[in-house]
């Protein structure tokens, strides 16, 4: 068998969402979007080999469940096939990385991400970010900002186009991540979908008030504001998730003086946000771990945001980890679990590294 040009491709995960809501776009027209926290960490690999001369339809792909990523590097495949003027083929996709899956930290999106651009690299091409996004949510429905780099925008997850760059940068922040439900993976194909059509006229304004707040917040840099949409968005999101220690996480964020909580939407990844400017941020991050610990909410990796140059997008967020020491130390988001959390997802383990 002859195998042609190998291109690879890379893409990042995140910590969930700072914000998900109905919101309007430029026109006035009511479109589902979200923000996403980025956090360093694992992400997705891919490597891409065309076979010159096999049907289009002739692709593998390595793990063979990811039949989401399998769909993105045949749609990738014709758009670089078209653009470089030759005739479209098979060929393997191999995806390697270990971003917990149903934790709502944007696996299929990474997984999908870095094959459209492993299939891209292999033409010897590189796809704008928007061209990315269509093909993105062409092979899921629905798609993360993965592909943007690290600047914080509003992105219609099911359109694939960018409603708002918010700013060059999120405010800094020190993140204590943990895994809700035990770090037990939600099935997100199970949770309901509201027609954006159908959205209380109440609730597009409460997300538009929202979305003013958090642009704020980024052209101030005030983690104290992103903190309290964070949790305004993760209180509305809980409508749809009900996680049972949602209160508890809100109490004890209060008392170890974080500004706010941030939660996956469609997960159980959740986030304890501080200020790293406020006094007695490492005593405040101590006692935040502790509690954690006798709530039985386990805590997964602590780290920063800070700006910085985003992925070839300029200047963005970029994240950076902290180790730290406790009694959460060593004690995985889900314990022995690899089963699945969707049709794309059996053989990842659903947890979350801790530092």
């Amino acid at each position: 068998m002859i195998h042609g040009a190998t291109g690879t491709g890379q893409a990042p995960c995140h910590h969930g969402e700072i914000l998900q809501g109905v919101f309007l776009d430029a026109a006035g027209r009511r479109c589902a979007g979200l923000v996403t926290l980025p956090m360093a960490g694992p992400g997705s690999s891919a490597a891409f080999v065309r076979r010159p001369g096999a049907e289009p339809e002739a692709l593998t792909v390595a793990p063979a469940d990811r039949t989401k990523a399998a769909r993105a590097a045949v749609l990738a495949v014709a758009e670089c096939a078209r653009r470089t003027g030759q005739p479209p083929c098979g060929g393997e996709l191999r995806l390697t990385g270990e971003i917990p899956v149903g934790l709502g930290m944007g696996s299929s999106s990474s997984d999908v991400i870095a094959a459209v651009r492993a299939v891209a690299d292999s033409y010897g091409l590189r796809l704008e970010p928007s061209t990315v996004a269509g093909l993105a949510v062409r092979a899921e429905l629905a798609s993360d900002p993965l592909m943007l780099g690290g600047r914080p925008v509003l992105f219609a997850q099911r359109e694939g186009r960018v409603l708002e760059v918010l700013g060059p940068a999120l405010p800094p922040l020190v993140v204590v991540g943990c895994a809700l439900g035990g770090g037990e993976p939600v099935d997100t194909l199970s949770l309901p979908t509201a027609d954006v059509a159908d959205a209380d006229e109440g609730d597009v304004r409460a997300y538009e008030r929202l979305r003013a707040l958090l642009r704020r917040a980024v052209a101030t840099g005030s983690a104290e504001l992103l903190g309290a949409v964070a949790t305004a968005s993760a209180r509305r999101g809980q409508q749809v998730l009900g996680h049972p220690e949602f209160d508890a996480l809100t109490a004890l964020a209060r008392r170890a003086g974080a500004v706010g909580v941030q939660i996956a939407h469609s997960g159980a990844v959740a986030g304890v946000l501080f200020d790293p400017a406020a006094p007695g941020l490492r005593r405040r991050v101590r006692g935040c771990l502790r509690a954690l610990d006798a709530h039985g909410i386990p805590a997964t990796r602590t780290f920063t945001t800070f700006a910085g140059t985003g992925t070839g997008t300029g200047t963005g967020t970029t994240t950076e980890e902290i180790p730290h020491h406790g009694p959460a130390q060593h004690g995985p988001a889900h314990r022995g679990v690899d089963r699945p959390a969707g049709p794309d997802t059996p053989r990842r383990p659903a947890r979350l590294p801790a530092l």
